[in-house]
């Protein structure tokens, strides 16, 4: 069966998660900059300046960036859209992610040379208003998330021009693709307007109450209260290869501008290995979820995508909107010389070097630590903790701004990462 590849899409939260993006295998990656998106708190990571060099950067590494502006204007907000989408269009961007047809056709009438992707938020589930949007000039549509893979198929069979693309990856909504308003309710903070508070990971008592005398009855599982409506992280690298096989989806996408820097290379490196994997008849479904638990999570789920969604207990957490993964990260090295403490580096302890696929680690040996392999993992020890100046330590703790040597260059980006 020849299978088609689809294009890896990742995060980027701000200038630095971008480029982890990119070396870690991401084909394109969706950024925002000002009040336009649904994630306000990643676009004020972002200046005019570093969403340009963004944009700079991505297309010199021959990779494509995707503006997303998939917010909910007011009609006082629409002159500012109009200056947005300039500024956009000015940056060169390959796509706006939008989400309503006012906004499309002021994107039309600005740049119609950029392409439209049609967001989530639109909730696209199929192929009536597949086609309708379509012919409204979306070259893509994201499709909502409650959407299966049986109507995927149909919308592309019936749709055969238009792109599309789902989440593979990712926190998901307790309302229908983030429509929530218990954010409004609770913190006056509108989900569908950039600013939710997440109020769906919090933890809840759940109370009976007598009509007659106005008493209260707790109710609860145990003396931790329940997590009622704290969804799971989606998670379909297991199903990857399946997906893959309709040759109906375009595009992969992993959720988490507002995750940290560990997330998006972890996710990227996972479900690239997985594509890559795929293409090439060797797919391990294994190898990917060691990965991604690797990460913190909420317990995972497969979503609406490939079956009717069922409760996996072995991923339950009554006790918290977040658990930790398999892995501490300890460290980050930007520019693969020094790194910078993420949790704590102790000497004569081994770390695990996760790195960019492909890229090469030598093993050495030096006044400053060791570089080895051992059960087919790259790992460091440290003889000593310095800084380029000579400053010495002992042991290094997450907030110490000091960058420490590494004993040998190692990749950009490689993170020190320890089995909890």
């Amino acid at each position: 069966m020849h299978l088609k590849k689809p294009e890896l899409l990742a995060p980027a939260g701000n200038l630095t998660k971008l480029k982890i993006a990119i070396n870690y295998g991401a084909d394109a990656v969706y950024a925002s900059v000002g009040a336009f998106s649904l994630r306000q708190r990643s676009a004020k990571e972002f200046s005019k300046d570093s969403f340009e060099a963004g944009v700079d950067y991505t297309h010199k590494k021959g990779k494509k960036f995707y503006a997303t502006i998939n917010g909910f204007p007011f009609n006082g907000q629409i002159e500012n859209f109009k200056k947005h989408i300039k500024f956009l269009r000015d940056c060169k961007v390959d796509a706006f992610i939008l989400a309503t047809p006012g906004v499309m056709s002021l994107a039309k009438e600005i740049a119609p040379e950029i392409d439209v992707h049609l967001s989530t938020q639109a909730n696209v589930m199929n192929y009536l208003d597949a086609k309708i949007y379509h012919q409204m000039g979306a070259s893509r549509i994201v499709a909502a998330r409650e959407m299966n893979l049986k109507d995927a198929i149909k919308i592309k069979e019936l749709n055969p021009n238009l792109e599309l693309e789902i989440f593979v990856h990712g926190s998901m909504c307790f309302a229908y693709s983030g429509r929530c308003l218990v954010s409004a309710i609770q913190s006056g903070r509108f989900s569908n307007r950039g600013s939710c508070a997440n109020d769906c990971r919090f933890k809840y008592e759940l109370y009976a109450k007598n009509s007659e005398n106005g008493a209260l009855f707790r109710l609860d599982e145990d003396e931790e209260g329940t997590h009622i409506m704290n969804a799971k992280d989606l998670n379909l690298s297991k199903h990857i290869e399946k997906i893959m096989q309709t040759n109906a989806i375009d595009s992969f996408k992993i959720e988490g501008r507002t995750k940290s820097e560990y997330y998006v290379a972890c996710t990227t490196r996972a479900y690239r290995m997985a594509i890559d994997d795929a293409m090439n008849g060797k797919f391990d479904t294994k190898k990917y979820d060691i990965e991604i638990k690797t990460l913190k999570n909420r317990g995972f789920t497969d979503g609406y995508l490939v079956h009717k969604p069922y409760e996996r207990d072995d991923t339950q957490n009554l006790t918290s909107s977040l658990e930790e993964g398999t892995h501490q990260v300890h460290a980050i090295s930007e520019d693969g010389e020094v790194f910078k403490t993420k949790f704590k580096i102790i000497k004569d302890e081994p770390y695990e070097i996760m790195s960019p696929l492909k890229s090469e680690i030598l093993n050495i040996d030096n006044e400053i630590g060791k570089i080895y392999k051992k059960d087919g993992k790259h790992l460091v020890e440290f003889k000593k903790l310095t800084t380029k100046t000579g400053k010495e330590f002992e042991e290094i703790h997450s907030g110490n701004i000091h960058e420490i040597l590494l004993p040998a260059r190692l990749p950009i980006y490689s993170f020190l990462r320890k089995e909890i």
